[in-house]
């Protein structure tokens, strides 16, 4: 321990050590002079906030909240990292996806920091039979190759395993994953390449622990639950559940554990809730080291992780946006641990991303690896009290949907029953309702749109296999409502309007008018805010202002606007009991409803 010298400089040696209790009648007491009255030991829960899985932030985390210990980098429980370096050797695996036969596409990316290729092969991708042009120029034995070949997983390993010894590269020096992986592909599409007991899997893999040491077979790809809107938890449950049931069938195959172990590689969505990814990927860790010690093998219970940024968070409107999300999720994704990390460009929910949009893309990980020096620290964000506890609770949370699970017969028998796809829709109900009611904000769709931007163009991709788990993005709903303003707009020549009557002086109604404003937008439909009623060729109207001048002027407003000839006339404010005010909109409204309702009595279909 190191002794500080006695200069004078006493610290905060002098001040009396501060409890949970005095902090706990602070808060209590600014929630009174805001007019909440509450008893000290509930103040804390007024200001926590509800995550999914029955998960709760609290405003303050101490040393005192008891969380299991993480252990060291490099060992069981491998919380901290499946590395003893982490990612401190260079940052993390850059890989980028790619769906189409574009060979200049994949050098360019691998000349400019790309460090592995995911090719995703077969219908809705590359044709097998292009994957030799498609790698030409690629030196094999540097760029690891992932393959996502579905039903023809069989075809697009053999020809990749050709390739390498067309190439001349020594089996030795294979690296990658053959992504074999039936009860995703089942997930994705209803129906599997490979019947229980995986034999297309097993066999790869006792071929490729025979031949080729360093090249992995099969990969647990968690993603189809993530985008079919399933939770945190639920995406970890059934990484766990699958992982387990090929565990099962490679060593009823004839590996050992260890081999069995070292063929899986795991993939995870990663999101803009920096916090809750840094956390998945740390209890996924865990949790794998838990069943590969229940195994018998837990020095090799290290997960290899690859994380993906979310399909789910990306937005068709305003895509730009996509990049700040992205470079939240990348961030979190390299702080939680993962040792390969994709970037999906900004124009991903568009079609087929351009030369700029991948270049962003690649350059998102190669900023924080190089420029912010995210890959410097093992483990950045370990040791705070928040992300172990929340590491914590996500882990027993997870382990619970796996147990569900297990107990349902198995991975396989869960999604064949249907009883996966109750879990997860029941989980997105509950979170569209959060996104109607814009409790969870999406920037440029249900927050801040932009009618008049430009839309982005791009050629339209492949149509991926489905059949399966539904496909799920947070912007669907008010997607569909600015494609009825988009589809009026484009018969008409104009977008539905709705007038916003501003009643007094400007400190009274410019926050409601600029959130009526805000909100309208959001379902395509325009607000006019100058002149008025009869000039603005709308056919409603919404009154804003404060509350006290709606108790003087609200019903004697509505009675101008209906005179004038609006035929509805809402309110920006709680619902009251105004005379001749029709509706109510305010936070915490429904806004899809209201914006459906809207668009259907303005008759745009």
């Amino acid at each position: 321990m190191t002794v500080l010298p006695d200069d004078g400089l006493s610290l905060a040696a002098e001040f009396p050590a501060a409890t949970h209790a005095q902090w706990q009648r602070l808060v209590a007491g600014v929630l009174s002079r805001s007019g909440k009255d509450v008893p000290e030991t509930e103040a804390e829960q007024k200001l926590s906030t509800a995550l999914e899985d029955g998960l709760l932030a609290r405003p303050l985390y101490t040393a005192t909240d008891g969380v299991p210990d993480p252990g060291l980098p490099g060992f069981a429980p491998f919380v901290r990292s499946g590395r003893a370096e982490g990612n401190t050797s260079g940052g993390w695996d850059v890989r980028q996806r790619h769906s189409a036969p574009d060979p200049e596409a994949v050098l360019t990316d691998l000349e400019n920091g790309v460090t592995s290729l995911w090719l995703a092969m077969g219908p809705g991708g590359i044709p097998t039979g292009e994957l030799a042009r498609l790698l030409k120029g690629v030196y094999l034995d540097l760029a690891p190759v992932v393959l996502d070949a579905g039903h023809e997983t069989a075809a697009a390993a053999e020809e990749l395993l050709a390739l390498y010894g067309d190439r001349g590269v020594a089996p030795e020096a294979v690296r990658g994953n053959l992504g074999a992986d039936p009860l995703g592909t089942r997930a994705r599409t209803g129906t599997t390449y490979d019947e229980d007991g995986f034999p297309v899997a097993v066999g790869l893999a006792r071929r490729c622990a025979e031949t080729y040491p360093g090249l992995r077979v099969m990969t647990v790809d968690a993603l189809p639950y993530h985008e079919a809107g399933g939770s945190a938890a639920q995406e970890l449950g059934a990484s766990l559940a699958t992982g387990v049931a090929y565990l099962r069938a490679l060593t009823d195959g004839g590996l050992s554990v260890e081999q069995a172990l070292g063929q899986l590689e795991f993939r995870y969505a990663a999101t803009a809730d920096q916090f809750l990814t840094i956390a998945k990927l740390r209890a996924a860790r865990r949790l794998w080291s838990r069943i590969a010690q229940a195994c018998g093998a837990p020095a090799a219970g290290a997960q290899v992780q690859h994380a993906v940024t979310s399909s789910v968070m990306t937005t068709a409107r305003d895509p730009w946006v996509n990049m700040l999300r992205a470079t939240v999720a990348t961030l979190a994704a390299g702080v939680g641990g993962a040792e390969s990390v994709t970037v999906h460009p900004f124009d991903h929910a568009l079609g087929l991303p351009d030369a700029f949009a991948r270049r962003i893309a690649r350059n998102t990980s190669t900023i924080l690896i190089e420029e912010s020096h995210m890959a410097r620290v093992i483990d950045p964000a370990g040791g705070s009290w928040y992300v172990e506890s929340l590491t914590d609770e996500l882990a027993r949370a997870g382990w619970e949907f796996f147990q569900e699970t297990e107990r349902e017969g198995g991975q396989s028998a869960a999604l064949r029953s249907g009883w996966t796809e109750q879990r997860l829709a029941a989980t997105w109900a509950e979170r569209s309702t959060a996104l109607a009611k814009r409790r969870e904000p999406v920037t440029g769709v249900s927050e801040f749109p932009h009618l008049g931007e430009k839309p982005v163009v791009r050629e339209p991709a492949a149509v991926q296999p489905g059949g399966g788990l539904p496909r799920v993005r947070r912007d669907e709903a008010f997607e569909a409502l600015r494609a009825r303003s988009d589809a009026h707009l484009a018969a008409t020549g104009a977008r539905p309007r709705v007038y916003l009557a501003a009643l007094g002086p400007a400190a009274a109604h410019t926050a409601r008018l600029t959130f009526a404003a805000n909100l309208f937008q959001a379902g395509g439909i325009e607000p006019v805010t100058e002149g008025s009623f009869a000039d603005s060729a709308a056919t409603e109207a919404c009154l804003c202002s404060s509350d006290a001048l709606y108790e003087e002027r609200a019903e004697a407003e509505a009675a101008a606007l209906a005179a004038a000839g609006a035929e509805h006339v809402a309110l920006a404010g709680r619902p009251g009991s105004y005379a001749g005010v029709d509706s109510y909109v305010f936070a915490g409204c429904d806004a899809v409803a209201v914006l459906s309702a809207t668009l259907d009595r303005m008759g745009v279909s």
